[in-house]
């Protein structure tokens, strides 16, 4: 590639980066502006008065019974319960898929695609049909169920992709030497398998995290909103509170990022190819 299309190649990747940053940048800046500065008639993306008032009123949980803390707790045991279930139903439901070859596996899998065609709000009614019979209505567990049930078909595609990839001739070998099917499984499958789940276990906390159709509908008790309820209390009927508004979106986006950071590092692709040719 000649220097100008290098060039061009880095221009275009800059806008695109600096298009998708945008928004995110207006958020955290608007969340430290004063109200006066976020309904200016020209507002500026930088704050000229610089204020935590917005913060404190998020985190003291102005208009609402409990502070953030308590709503933090509620995501925080949603996003962890759908991530640990569905990784681990996904994982074992990936490899049957993967290595067995059974009556009906071809429709199972055009089952999972066309499931992930249906939004999720078309099924609210069936949903909380069912969730009403089985007494999950304002419940934790409900809403729970429901993020895992929406993971998993993706989680279970994907997944998939990753054990196929892995060379049989392993498990063999390991077979071979004496190890039972469960060690197989989890000494050989599980190791070089463990970007794909990490990858599906962002997809699902994240979902978990910031979905707020499902809960708005399950969740009646403010004791048990979770953090993207408390948000619709920042929309009055005279008004919207940009500023607590953009607050509470940069402390939600605060426990993802984390969430990130601390699994990125097995986000990577050589596994496999390193496994092989040792």
């Amino acid at each position: 590639m000649s220097v100008r299309g290098r060039a061009a190649l880095n221009a275009a990747g800059v806008l695109v980066f600096l298009f998708s940053i945008f928004p995110v940048f207006w958020m955290v800046m608007t969340a430290f502006k004063t109200d006066e500065d976020i309904n200016a008639d020209t507002p500026l993306p930088v704050p000229l008065h610089w204020t935590l008032e917005h913060f404190r009123a998020v985190i003291d949980g102005q208009g609402l019974e409990y502070g953030i803390v308590h709503f933090f707790l509620n995501s925080a045991l949603v996003g962890l319960v759908t991530v640990l279930v569905a990784a681990l139903i996904s994982l074992l439901a990936a490899y049957a898929v993967a290595r067995r070859r059974f009556r009906g596996r071809a429709g199972f899998l055009i089952m999972l695609i066309v499931v992930q065609m249906v939004p999720l709000e078309a099924l609210m009614l069936p949903l909380m049909l069912n969730a009403q019979r089985l007494h999950l209505l304002n419940h934790l567990a409900g809403v729970i169920v429901v993020y895992i049930a929406s993971s998993l078909g993706f989680a279970i595609l994907m997944l998939r992709n990753f054990v196929a990839a892995i060379p049989v001739e392993l498990e063999e070998a390991a077979a071979l030497d004496g190890a039972s099917g469960r060690t197989v499984f989890w000494r050989v499958t599980f190791p070089l398998v463990a970007p794909g789940l990490v990858a599906t276990s962002i997809f699902a906390f994240v979902n978990a995290w910031n979905e707020f159709a499902i809960a708005f509908a399950f969740l009646k008790d403010q004791e048990k909103y979770l953090l993207p309820l408390t948000l619709s209390y920042h929309f009055g009927r005279t008004q919207v509170e940009w500023g607590s508004i953009m607050a509470a979106s940069t402390l939600f986006t605060i426990p993802v990022m984390i969430f990130f950071l601390v699994v990125q590092r097995r986000m990577v692709s050589g596994l496999v190819a390193g496994a092989v040719k040792g």
